[in-house]
C-alpha cells in the first residue's frame, strides 16, 4: 500500500510503500482488547486497603453487660455493624498482572496501525529534528500538516531528547519511539504522525520476521 510522504512545509514530497503484512491486514479486535486490557491493568498500583475487624484499634472492652439491658448483645465496638468498626471482606493490596503472548501483542499493534491507516489518520512526514529545545518549531510543523488541536501520537525512529522535550509542552500530543509504542497509545490517539525512517523501525519490530 502506497502513502504520501509530507515535508515540513505540509506539502506532498513523495510516496512510499507500506508492507501489507503490517498496514493492510485483517484487524483482530480481540487481540487489541487483550493488549489494551493488560496495559490498563498494569497502570494500577494495587495499593487499595481497608482495615478489617482484627486491624481496627480499640474495641477490646465489652461495651455493656450481656443480659438485662434490653438491647442487642455486643462484644466489641469495632464490629462491622458499628460506626468505626472494621470492614467485611475489604480490598487488599495485590498486583494486577495480566500476561499477553508476544505474538498477540504484535498482532494487536499491527491491527491498530491498520485501522488508523484505513481511517486516513496515518500521516508520514520526512525526518526532522530540532537544533535546540523549541516547542514553536514542532507547533509550526503540526499547523502546516493541519494536525494542530487534534489528539496526536508522534512516533520517532529512536529516542531523541531534544525533540521529545520540544513536543512535551504541546497539548494532546504524545511522543514516543516507534519500537516502544503500545496498542493503547495507537488507539487512544486519533492521528498518528510518523517519521519516514520510523516505518522501517515499525516493520522490524512488529513484522513477521521480528
Amino acid at each position: 500500500m502506497k502513502v504520501d510522504v509530507y515535508s515540513k512545509s505540509g506539502q506532498v514530497s513523495g510516496q512510499m510503500e507500506l508492507p501489507d503484512a503490517i498496514f493492510n491486514m485483517e484487524p483482530h479486535e480481540h487481540a487489541m482488547y487483550l493488549d489494551v486490557r493488560a496495559y490498563l491493568a498494569h497502570q494500577r498500583q494495587g495499593t487499595h486497603k481497608s482495615k478489617e475487624r482484627a486491624e481496627v484499634s480499640g474495641g477490646g472492652k465489652k461495651p455493656w453487660k450481656q443480659k438485662g439491658r434490653g438491647t442487642a448483645r455486643a462484644g466489641s465496638t469495632r464490629s462491622p455493624l458499628w460506626v468505626g468498626g472494621g470492614t467485611v471482606f475489604g480490598p487488599r493490596p495485590h498486583e494486577y498482572n495480566l500476561t499477553v503472548p508476544k505474538k498477540v501483542k504484535r498482532l494487536a499493534r499491527k491491527s491498530a496501525l491498520t485501522l488508523r491507516l484505513r481511517e486516513s489518520n496515518f500521516v508520514v512526514v520526512e525526518d526532522f529534528d530540532v537544533a535546540e529545545i523549541k516547542t514553536k518549531q514542532v507547533a509550526e510543523l503540526l499547523k502546516a500538516l493541519k494536525l494542530d488541536g487534534q489528539k496526536i501520537l508522534h512516533l520517532m525512529p529512536a529516542a531523541n531528547e531534544k525533540l521529545y522535550l520540544s513536543c512535551r509542552n504541546i497539548d494532546r500530543l504524545t511522543t514516543a519511539a516507534a519500537d516502544k509504542v503500545s496498542t493503547y497509545d495507537i488507539l487512544s490517539n486519533k492521528k498518528i504522525l510518523v517519521h519516514k525512517s520510523a516505518i522501517d523501525v515499525i516493520v522490524k519490530t512488529f513484522g513477521s520476521e521480528a
